[in-house]
């Protein structure tokens, strides 16, 4: 198997400065950590949306990337949205404006979305994680860290906020070593703090850099750093410089020669390290002020990875599912991944990674599960709820297709390769409440909403209890039913009634325990008689129970051997403390 250098240094020249131009980022984050907010920003400094719109703004528009009525009254995202801008960014070294295409996914920051986030970073090669100058790392902030590390993610970090009382990004970036263990330093410093927060010093460069315009459209540069910010700045630069030393090569022999990298150096270095993992550079700024937006945008085209920088694996199930890279390639046979599905007006929208090849309208691909040969009418590029026709998606894209009936995680083909690409990791449910609609005449509506939302949300999952004959549907968490409760009032017209949420508890014993149980039952005839001996102890893991038999030279018959598991098993359904497993 090729390693991704021979990959990236074999490229066409052609394709190399396609890709190179590509970047393909998602913005995690806790709740109310501004995603959102930064995303819109993103889209009006881009030049993709005209103004600007608060989240549970006064003029009652919403975000753009908040489609949904239900998250524009509540003020918070339910579902991902993807979109896809240009930035305009001047190469230091030649001074010539480059156009990098970005296609940027805004997701949920509450746990009950989790398959959202889930989802999105399965298929980006970067990430944007916003923390909160005030709060830092918090709970979420965990979570998503997590799934980064699931999917080996390279991300750089925005402290948001930076206008708050209390803020202080410095308290964030030491958060970021010790409690989400990822060695990150500052590649900025705030000019004035809470209230008056001005701007950032950019510590690569040493300038102050400022946002002025009504919305913060323009960015001013100046070489002169006021003097209050000049010996933290340069503290902080040196702090930077430490810790590259520590996970880059390079400028570990510049910095114990006792030299001093230049800019350029400092840049590769970064990048360098983002990309194999070993480290998060941390920007700041205020999305709601308008702040230091921009510097982020650059950073993500400086120092995030391009499609052909990061290895994607596919297993080749013609060869025992052995690994194998592809690269983005569009002269390659086409390789796609269905990550999302969603109902609109138009039948079902299927979100498509394009990992390899290119897929044009009209062509007709394989489901990898399936193993049937479906046509793709219409490919759209997603803006948010509007969409715009294309003919043709290149490699390392994302893009959405219409009428193709598949599930989600399928791999497509051309049918010439016999791929299939690993699916994505999906959390058990953690609480359930029994559902029925109020009046029986909504029974087929209910039924329908039922089936289109488990097949749009892994996480959601439906079943009807054997005793007491009630439908059961489990999530992540109650907001997570809440909404849909909603939603099926909003969407098809049924009010439910619900009962009780009910925890997804687990039940087990505390400590070794042996047994030596005697049965003796006279019923008539010739009665049972049983004894059973052995030991019971906790696996400490919350997978599934093991029965073990240490009887050797088969003295007693494997039919009361089958018994006996069966009858274990059967009794750890139901718990003696609660009736959980």
């Amino acid at each position: 198997m090729l390693d991704q250098e021979t990959i990236i240094q074999n490229l066409d020249s052609l394709e190399a400065a396609r890709l190179d131009k590509v970047r393909n980022i998602g913005i995690a984050a806790h709740i109310d950590s501004g995603k959102t907010t930064a995303t819109e920003r993103v889209l009006f400094y881009t030049g993709r949306i005209a103004s600007i719109h608060e989240v549970r703004g006064k003029d009652a528009v919403g975000a753009k990337m908040d489609s949904m009525d239900l998250e524009r009254e509540k003020g918070i995202t339910i579902q991902s949205a993807a979109t896809f801008c240009d930035w305009v960014k001047k190469n230091p070294k030649t001074g010539v404006d480059e156009k990098y295409h970005i296609n940027l996914i805004d997701t949920p920051g509450h746990i009950d979305f989790t398959i959202e986030v889930e989802r999105a970073l399965r298929v980006l090669d970067g990430a944007v994680m916003i923390l909160c100058a005030v709060s830092g790392v918090q709970s979420q902030t965990i979570t998503v860290d997590r799934q980064m590390r699931r999917y080996n993610i390279p991300r750089i970090s925005f402290v948001n906020k930076m206008d708050r009382m209390g803020a202080n990004p410095f308290k964030a970036v030491d958060q970021i070593n010790h409690k989400l263990r990822i060695p990150a330093a500052a590649l900025q410093v705030p000019i004035g703090s809470e209230d008056n927060f001005k701007g950032v010093v950019d510590l690569i460069r040493m300038k102050a850099i400022y946002n002025e315009g009504s919305k913060g459209e323009t960015i001013v540069e100046k070489d002169e750093i006021p003097v209050e910010c000049r010996k933290i700045a340069e503290e902080r630069r040196r702090m930077l410089i430490e810790t590259l030393a520590d996970v880059d090569e390079e400028i570990a022999e510049i910095f114990l020669d006792e030299q001093i990298p230049t800019v350029d150096q400092i840049k590769a270095a970064i990048r360098r390290a983002t990309i194999s993992l070993k480290f998060t550079p941390v920007m700041m700024g205020s999305a709601l002020a308008d702040k230091s937006v921009q510097p982020m945008l650059d950073a993500v085209c400086d120092y995030l990875p391009n499609p052909s920088e990061v290895e994607n694996l596919a297993l080749d199930r013609r060869r025992r599912e052995a690994p194998v890279k592809l690269v983005s390639y569009n002269s390659l046979p086409f390789v796609g991944l269905a990550f999302k599905l969603e109902e609109s007006n138009f039948g079902q929208l299927t979100y498509i990674r394009v990992y390899q090849g290119s897929l044009r309208k009209g062509a007709t691909v394989f489901n990898a599960r399936t193993d049937k040969k479906v046509k793709v009418p219409r490919i759209v590029r997603m803006h948010s709820n509007e969409m715009e026709d294309v003919n043709e998606i290149g490699a390392g894209e994302i893009c959405a297709v219409f009428g193709i009936d598949c599930a989600s995680g399928d791999t497509f083909t051309d049918g010439a390769l016999g791929y299939t690409m690993t699916s994505m990791y999906v959390p058990d449910p953690v609480i359930s409440l029994s559902i029925k609609p109020a009046h029986t005449k909504d029974t087929p509506n209910f039924s329908k909403a039922m089936a289109r939302f488990q097949r749009e949300d892994p996480t959601f999952r439906v079943h009807v209890d054997s005793e007491s004959q009630e439908t059961i549907i489990s999530g992540m968490g109650e907001l997570h039913l809440d909404i849909y409760v909603e939603r099926m009032r909003r969407e098809y017209n049924v009010a439910c009634q619900t009962g009780q949420p009910q925890v997804a508890y687990r039940e087990t014993i505390t400590q070794h325990v042996a047994f030596d149980h005697l049965l003796k039952k006279q019923t008539g005839g010739s009665g049972d008689y049983a004894r059973v001996v052995g030991w019971m102890e906790p696996t400490g893991q919350l997978g599934d129970n093991a029965f073990e038999q240490q009887i050797t030279g088969g003295t007693i018959s494997e039919k009361y051997l089958l018994a006996c598991e069966k009858g274990f098993h059967a009794s750890c359904d139901k718990g003696p403390l609660l009736g959980h497993r």
